[in-house]
């Protein structure tokens, strides 16, 4: 990875803050709060894993007692929100130079409070070198490891706990990077590790795993001739030699010995038949670039013809590459993936990872933590605080694309429920969540990119605005603004560096960095002054237009900060919408079955606009600031809707009644209130089970869990239907284990797994344009679904050939 400022070079006696660019606690970060630790020391990388406490302030809810109130008359809001300390676990990888090692291990020991253990794992060939120089400064025991043992425990960590941790590499696209999606099934497998040899393994289970082969030709011995060569002694920089150089004019082609007659023999001329083969009949002097590139190319398609003659031996089709020597280089990478597919024919697939450089230290941790189970958890990547692929870290000159600098992060935090597939995705290996890659749209990431700079303002007013008494929120603020800043520039240069590039990862990477600065849940409360019911002192509930809650949304504009005065959130939202249920629910009863149907379906449609991701609907507030649940209704597109199934859909509910219908709502108040309940309602009618699925962790307006379990408890103390069907457990509310505004069906809670299957769903309902646009629009499931959303995006809606707030409703049936 490249550094701006730093040299890559320093001796070991330097202090750290001379030897790089970046604060040191920018590098280790949390180590306070350290507990374990684990090490794995390569030739000329040390990898440092350590896991750590942190601390987040989380937004709790919790109902009011409303015994002996007046709940009519009662102007407090539905219910009460505080903030509390939580504690989880992050894992953090550090890589940097073994020049810098002494350096670093000193900064370690001057930082270390509260290790658990008086042990450190270790692993590599520098844990036997550096052993007693560890043991020294950090006053620990060194414990060696198996270095083969770590390696597959590491990649079969990342495989499983990183989505697009995988990728192949094609030269001539743009970008180079395709992403693999998480395969619920990763076994079996051949990794072929290249350090300064290379090592081929054969895995077949989470502990079962052969060497098969191996080779003396590898890094080592690029670096070593290449220094012989070039008198290069750096690794790196004898890989920036050989990206300049031109190898054709070293080595002898097959056109060079046959001529124009290597057609005939059915060979392209440009293949290389005898590498540095000029060299013993020209007389000339060579370029260190040319014979840099001419000896990466020979040993690349060497190790490239090995690892495909031991895949074909052992009939496995994927093939990973890892170790120091690849680090992300273009030509290593090409190079490789010509040679498989070459002598393959395409037949085996050559696979790269974003974190091969850590796979060792990864396992080695695993090794010495196996008392904290840590394979019993979910893992996800910590956005904020990891380095991208191919860029500097954390976001320094983003431009720069070499990768020679001396640090490199990543962060992985615990997720305290396990993560599975949806048991009704029809193939879970081909479920790919995100309806547009932005990596590959260049026109449609410029566009959402800009969104989320626009948005910056803004969302750092509300952070600010929501913990008022908070003497250091401003500050705080201001730092998420500028990591966050920071990681968009990253993106727009490279957009592959975390992945795919998604809607869903923009929105992911931006909640990871608000949390990071301590903001859980911006949209809890309301702002200071705001009153807690639209009501004025003895307004009868009457005289309460539903869903008048104007000023309720928060655009993705920096044109948020218009108005924002009067905004409201989810608190006073759901407070407002309760307090119409009981006439949205008798409006609907008093319509016959057939007109009841499509009210419904509208209730739902109008309630999903008011989502505070919407300039649109912003926009719409300001001209109209008694806009509200009836209003929303007229701005729906009129039908025919851009997606209409609706015909097919009323013709189903003439059939018999499902027998579990799982429905993922999307945001509080309006939506879930006055929408989505009263759809519930009417599937219970029908005698439908219902499992109703909401974040466990808050994002934007969208309702959470616990949020979810007060506006049921307060809607069954109005409505026999709700009352009955929860005591019954007819009515299920369930958390999906995500926080996002976006749904990966590949990552649901496990305990909503078990539900789905215990209870024979066979309707899924995915509302909101996150979840059934951004996500999920073309997700092939084995039961009925219905997806609907209102198009809030002026740029999506000319997109998909509508218009403002047309009208998504697909209801798909499984092929038979």
């Amino acid at each position: 990875m490249a550094e701006c400022g730093a040299s890559g070079s320093g001796s070991s006696g330097d202090s750290l803050d001379k030897s790089i660019t970046l604060p040191p606690d920018e590098i280790f970060r949390n180590l306070e709060n350290a507990k374990r630790f684990a090490i794995d020391i390569g030739g000329s990388l040390t990898k440092l894993a350590y896991y750590s406490t942190v601390q987040h302030k989380v937004a709790k809810v919790r109902s009011f007692d409303y015994s002996g109130k007046d709940t009519e008359q009662d102007h407090e809001p539905p219910y009460e929100i505080s903030v509390q300390e939580e504690v989880t676990a992050r894992l953090h990888f550090v890589k940097f130079e073994n020049t810098y090692i002494e350096a670093c291990l000193d900064f370690i020991k001057d930082h270390l409070v509260n290790t658990e253990t008086k042990v450190i794992q270790a692993t590599g060939g520098g844990a036997y070198k550096f052993k007693d120089l560890i043991e020294e400064k950090l006053q620990l025991k060194v414990d060696k490891e198996d270095v083969m043992t770590c390696l597959i425990k590491g990649c079969n960590f990342v495989l499983k706990n990183i989505p697009h941790e995988a990728f192949v590499y094609q030269k001539d696209s743009d970008p180079e990077f395709r992403f693999q999606t998480n395969h619920p099934n990763i076994f079996p497998y051949l990794l072929v590790n290249i350090g300064s040899g290379v090592s081929i393994v054969k895995v077949e289970t989470e502990d079962r795993f052969e060497w098969i082969g191996g080779s003396s030709i590898g890094g080592g011995t690029f670096w070593g001739l290449g220094a012989l060569l070039t008198k290069t002694k750096k690794f790196d920089e004898l890989l920036q030699l050989a990206s300049r150089g031109q190898h054709t004019n070293v080595d002898m082609l097959v056109q060079d010995i046959y001529g124009g007659a290597h057609e005939t023999l059915g060979l392209s001329g440009n293949l290389i038949a005898s590498s540095f083969g000029k060299s013993a009949t020209a007389d000339q002097e060579f370029s260190k670039e040319d014979m840099a590139k001419s000896l990466l190319h020979m040993i690349s398609n060497d190790i490239g013809q090995l690892a495909c003659l031991y895949a074909r031996l052992h009939c496995l089709d994927r093939v990973y590459f890892g170790g120091f020597f690849i680090r992300g280089h273009p030509v290593t990478m090409r190079t490789i993936t010509y040679s498989i597919n070459f002598f393959s024919k395409g037949e085996v697939q050559a696979l790269f990872l974003r974190h091969e450089g850590y796979l060792g230290a990864i396992g080695a941790f695993l090794k010495g933590a196996e008392q904290d189970n840590p394979n019993q958890y979910s893992w996800g990547e910590n956005y904020a605080g990891s380095s991208g692929l191919m860029s500097s870290s954390p976001e320094l000159c983003p431009t720069q694309r070499a990768r020679s600098g001396t640090f490199d992060l990543l962060e992985m935090d615990r997720l305290e429920r396990p993560l599975v597939n949806l048991p009704l995705l029809l193939d879970p290996s081909s479920y790919v969540p995100d309806t547009v890659d932005l990596t590959d749209d260049a026109l449609a990431r410029k566009y959402w990119l800009t969104c989320f700079e626009e948005a910056l303002d803004g969302v750092v007013k509300r952070a600010v605005a929501s913990q008022p008494g908070s003497v250091d929120a401003a500050e705080r603020a201001e730092k998420f603004r500028q990591k966050y800043w920071n990681k968009l520039q990253t993106l727009r240069h490279q957009p592959f560096a975390y992945g795919t590039l998604t809607v869903r990862s923009l929105l992911d990477t931006r909640e990871h960095c608000l949390n990071e600065f301590n903001f859980p849940d911006p949209y809890s409360k309301s702002r200071p002054g705001e009153a807690s019911s639209p009501r004025s002192p003895g307004q009868p509930v009457s005289s309460i237009n539903c869903g008048s809650i104007a000023g309720s949304m928060v655009t993705t504009s920096a044109e948020q900060s218009r108005g924002s005065d009067e905004q409201l959130v989810k608190q006073k939202d759901n407070g407002v919408a309760l307090k119409c249920f009981q006439r949205v629910v008798s409006a609907l009863d008093a319509l016959d079955w057939e007109e009841r149907q499509l009210a419904l379906v509208k209730g739902l449609l109008a309630g999903n606009v008011f989502d505070w991701g919407a300039k649109a609907v912003s926009d719409v507030l300001e001209s109209d600031p008694q806009f509200g649940f009836e209003e929303a209704k007229k701005k729906l597109q009129e039908r025919p809707w851009l997606v209409d199934s609706y015909s097919k859909w009323l013709q189903r509910l003439k059939g018999p009644p499902h027998k579990c219908a799982l429905i993922f709502a999307d945001n509080s108040g309006v939506d879930v209130i006055l929408g989505v309940f009263p759809f519930v309602r009417e599937l219970l009618s029908r005698g439908t089970e219902v499992i109703l699925a909401c974040n466990s962790g808050p994002a934007l307006n969208d309702v959470t869990y616990s949020e979810s379990l007060i506006v049921a408890e307060r809607i069954a103390a109005m409505d026999p239907v709700i009352h009955s069907a929860l005591r019954e457990e007819r009515l299920l509310l369930v958390q999906t284990g995500s926080s996002s505004p976006c749904l990966d069906l590949s990552r649901l809670d496990k305990g909503l797994a078990v539900l789905v299957r215990e209870r024979g769903a066979d309707l899924v309902v995915i509302e909101g344009m996150g979840r059934a646009v951004h996500t999920n629009y073309h997700a092939a499931l084995c039961c009925e679904s219905l997806k609907l959303a209102v198009i809030k995006n002026s740029w999506l809606a000319e997109r998909l050939g509508g218009q403002l707030f047309s009208v998504i409703f697909k209801y798909e049936v499984p092929a038979e």
